[in-house]
Parts: C-alpha cells; sequence; structure tokens
C-alpha cells in the first residue's frame, strides 16, 4: 500500500477513544434482545484495530458455527467475533451511526455463530 493510501485509511470520520469505542459496544451488546444471546455458546468478542488483510472489513467470527459443532465441548477455546474499530469509524459521520453499524456487525457476525450465511442475511437485512 502506497503512503498516500496509507494515510488516506488512517482518516476517520470519527475521532473515538479505544476506551469509548469499547464502552460503545458494550452498550449495544446490553441492548440486545435476550433471545439472541440466550444461544450464543462459547463465544468471545474482542475489539481490534484494523483487519490484517488491510480490507476495510467491519467484523469477523472465527469459529464453529452452531449447525456445525459435534464433538465441540469442555477444552475448546471460544469462538471469536471481532470488530474492527478504525474501519467502523472511517464509514461512520456521528456516534449515532456509529452506534447502528456496531449493532448491525455484532447481529452479523452473532447470526454466523448459529450458521447464517450472507446470502440469508442479505435476504434478512443484516448485510
Amino acid at each position: 500500500m502506497s503512503s498516500e493510501n496509507h494515510d488516506e485509511r488512517e482518516e476517520t470520520a470519527l475521532d473515538i477513544s479505544e476506551d469509548a469505542f469499547a464502552a460503545l459496544v458494550e452498550e449495544v451488546l446490553a441492548q440486545l434482545p435476550e433471545s439472541m444471546l440466550e444461544n450464543i455458546d462459547n463465544v468471545a468478542i474482542f475489539v481490534a484495530e484494523e483487519p490484517e488483510d488491510g480490507s476495510d472489513l467491519l467484523g469477523l467470527y472465527e469459529g464453529v458455527d452452531l449447525t456445525e459443532r459435534d464433538d465441540y465441548g469442555f477444552g475448546d477455546l471460544p469462538d471469536q467475533i471481532t470488530l474492527f474499530r478504525l474501519p467502523l469509524l472511517r464509514m461512520c459521520a456521528d456516534v449515532d451511526e456509529l452506534r447502528r453499524e456496531i449493532q448491525v456487525t455484532i447481529v452479523h457476525e452473532i447470526a454466523h455463530h448459529f450458521g447464517i450465511d450472507d446470502d440469508q442475511l442479505h435476504e434478512l437485512g443484516w448485510a
């Protein structure tokens, strides 16, 4: 990536600290319906600055979705949902928009945990 592009990528529409972003994530998680959260099994949620591949990916689910788990259980590491702070900041003009994008991204990644693919998420309006 050229330094010109790199400088462009670092510019964000919002200037929100890592702590303030984490607080927004916690706020969004607390407002999700209990019915959505009650069947989540062994999932940790993280915040990272950028995706390793340099893309503008907003979130990533890594793990074995519930529909594919056979001998999954005690001793297995948790699945991970990672939110990427800087791409989310770059796409949002204000905190309300950021809160909404965090919610959409979390719901999208939770859906992957439940075995829902991107095509189904598009149909449901969460992609």
